[in-house]
C-alpha cells in the first residue's frame, strides 16, 4: 500500500504539524509528527500497526517472540504491533537515564525482540532501547517505526530497519536554524524534556 495513504491519517487527525519547532533531539524543524493525536484513535492504531508488521519479510516476522518500544511514545505502538503478531508487548522505560525493562517485564535468554518506534529521528532513543533489550537477555532482530523521519542516518548497525512512512523532514542545529535566523522561536509541542 502506498505511503501517502498513512500520511493523509496523519494529515486528517491534524497529526502532521508544520511551522517552527524544538525536537526532543534537540534540533529545529519545520514540521512535526505528533503520533499521538493519532493514535488515540484505537482503529487508526490498529491500521498503522498491523501495516508496519505486515511489510516486514514473512520469515522475520514469524520469528518475533516478543514486540518491545521504548515509553512513552511507543507503548500503543508496541501493544497494537504485538496484537497484530500474537506476541506478547514490553515496553523499556528510563532509570538513572538508561532504558530498561521494569514492573516486572523479563526476557527470555536469546528470546527473539522486535523494537517499535511512533517516530524516529536520529535514532538515540531507538538505540538506547536496544542496549537495554541486550543487557536483559534479549536478542533484537529488526526495528520496526511508524515513521522514520531521519533521511537515512538512523542506524542500528547489524539490525534491520523497516519503517511503514519515509519522511523527508529537514531539521536543523538550533544556531544554524533559518527559521530563527528570520526571528521565528521554535514551540516543543513533545512530551519529553531535553537532554
Amino acid at each position: 500500500m502506498n505511503q501517502n495513504i498513512y500520511l493523509d491519517l496523519y494529515r486528517q487527525q491534524g497529526a502532521l504539524l508544520e511551522g517552527h519547532f524544538l525536537l526532543s533531539s534537540g534540533l529545529h524543524s519545520d514540521r512535526y509528527l505528533q503520533t499521538a493525536l493519532l493514535l488515540q484513535h484505537p482503529e487508526h492504531a490498529a491500521t498503522l500497526c498491523r501495516a508496519m508488521v505486515e511489510r516486514l519479510p514473512d520469515d522475520l516476522r514469524q520469528a518475533i517472540d516478543v514486540v518491545v518500544g521504548p515509553a512513552m511514545g511507543a507503548v500503543l505502538v508496541s501493544y497494537e504491533s504485538a496484537r497484530a503478531l500474537g506476541v506478547r508487548s514490553l515496553f523499556t522505560e528510563r532509570q538513572e537515564g538508561q532504558m530498561v525493562l521494569r514492573r516486572g517485564f523479563t526476557l527470555r535468554p536469546g528470546e527473539k525482540v522486535l523494537v517499535v518506534e511512533d517516530v524516529i529521528t536520529t535514532g538515540g532513543s531507538t538505540r538506547e532501547c536496544i542496549r537495554g533489550i541486550e543487557a536483559a537477555g534479549g536478542h533484537v532482530i529488526a526495528v520496526a517505526s511508524l515513521v522514520d523521519r531521519s533521511g537515512g542516518a538512523a542506524d542500528f548497525a547489524e539490525i534491520p530497519f523497516h519503517p511503514l512512512i519515509r519522511l523527508s523532514v529537514q531539521t536543523w542545529e538550533a544556531d544554524a536554524c533559518p527559521l530563527c535566523a528570520k526571528g521565528s522561536t521554535p514551540v516543543k509541542p513533545g512530551s519529553r524534556g531535553l537532554k
